[in-house]
């Protein structure tokens, strides 16, 4: 296609886009028509190193063989039939799921909202059926990010997602976040369960620390309350382990996990162990369109694939040398005043509030990273980014620091 073809197109596309779609998202007037691994490629067939992953989705980088020949099999066999019906996939997967979480049963869905809207669900149906009275509270902590539906937005204790929406859904309590001693105050006889983040995405990359989740099952033990931890972008792989949570000795009652279990296919499931595993019975949970064959055979693959080709040592340790090389820009002088995080989870919290023009020229020089506010930089790149992507990563945002630093 002639580059005045492709200009047009990328016009008639943004105007349709400006037009129809409502403005959700701020985004870049780029047009990109395919991927492969870890690059994107726009119209005019320019490479971007894509550091963003579909914001923490692309486990397995863009367009994978294993996955893509995977959904189309189960294409060509069967897509849907509801949750009435049984299928092999959704089993398969449910199975391979509590396997490598510890968990015991799975419900699936098609989001992270909606799984941690089920693990909402579940701890207040378990303070109904223990506690046996309304007067209760499900903590969250401070910056957490568990969604855009109303049980979830609710449970965001972050007053830029909240504050559009109020009133807002009842009995959730927010306490500060690597403050064991609030954590302790917080819990009482009213406390029904807890939903937490082991790393927190949304507000900068901030890590639970080991003695924080070991305090929070040990009070959950203590009052009868049901541990939630929300994985949705900190799990499958994405730190070097399965989850987040097995960073730590903790095991928790519930994981609602999303993103990187389709590795691009909308799925999300809310695992579950013991008491909270069996709460809910027919009809008082389901999604139409949860645990289809098209979405759980492709989980499955994606599973398999991180294992067959050893996406957790790789994603630990590419994440380590991403790390010291980030580290080395700010001995160098970059405006850097902390790396977060673990493996390819990970935030460069900035001296100056300038985040948002730092990942603007990086995506100018073809690097896709994500400004979380105006002093974060986020890093989720696929798991399956190699060395070289490290060092050409690194070496654009040298050159975007030394234009942008004042």
């Amino acid at each position: 296609m002639a580059q005045a073809d492709t200009l047009t197109l990328q016009h008639t596309i943004w105007e349709l886009d400006q037009t129809y779609v409502m403005p959700t998202y701020r985004r870049m007037p780029t047009l990109f028509v395919r991927g492969s691994g870890a690059r994107l490629y726009d119209e005019q067939g320019n490479a971007y190193l894509d550091f963003l992953a579909g914001i923490a989705v692309c486990a397995l980088g863009h367009c994978h063989p294993r996955m893509v020949r995977r959904l189309q099999q189960q294409a060509e066999t069967l897509i849907h039939v509801s949750g009435l019906l049984l299928t092999e996939p959704v089993a398969r997967l449910a199975q391979k799921l509590c396997t490598i979480s510890g968990m015991e049963r799975a419900f699936f869905c098609n989001s992270g909202a909606e799984a941690c809207e089920t693990a909402i669900k579940i701890i207040r149906k378990h303070a109904n059926a223990v506690k046996q009275t309304p007067d209760y509270e499900i903590l969250v902590l401070e910056g957490s990010f568990h969604g855009r539906t109303m049980g979830a937005v609710s449970a965001t204790a972050q007053p830029k997602y909240q504050e559009p929406f109020k009133p807002l859904l009842p009995g959730f309590r927010v306490v500060p976040r690597n403050d064991i001693e609030a954590l302790e105050s917080a819990f009482s006889e009213r406390t029904a369960g807890i939903l937490l983040e082991p790393i927190q995405g949304e507000s900068g990359i901030h890590p639970l620390s080991e003695e924080y989740l070991r305090t929070a099952r040990a009070l959950c033990d203590r009052y009868n309350a049901l541990m939630a931890v929300d994985e949705v972008q900190s799990g499958i792989g994405r730190t070097g382990k399965w989850f987040a949570y097995q960073h730590t000795d903790v095991l928790p009652d519930l994981v609602a996990v999303a993103k990187g279990l389709g590795g691009g296919i909308p799925i999300g499931a809310c695992l579950a162990r013991g008491h909270a595993a069996t709460l809910l019975q027919p009809g008082e949970h389901g999604s139409t369109f949860g645990g289809n064959p098209l979405a759980t055979a492709t989980a499955l693959e994606v599973l398999q694939t991180i294992e067959d080709e050893d996406l957790l040592t790789h994603a630990a340790r590419i994440g380590d040398s991403l790390r010291t090389q980030l580290a080395h820009l700010q001995s160098d002088g970059a405006p850097i005043a902390e790396i977060r995080g673990k493996g390819l989870m990970l935030g460069v919290q900035l001296t100056q509030p300038i985040a948002r023009t730092v990942a603007q020229k990086a995506f100018e020089k073809r690097l896709i990273i994500n400004a979380v506010g105006d002093w974060v930089l986020r890093l989720v790149p696929p798991l399956i980014i190699t060395e070289a992507d490290v060092q050409e990563s690194v070496q654009i945002l040298h050159s975007v620091f030394k234009e942008v630093s004042v």
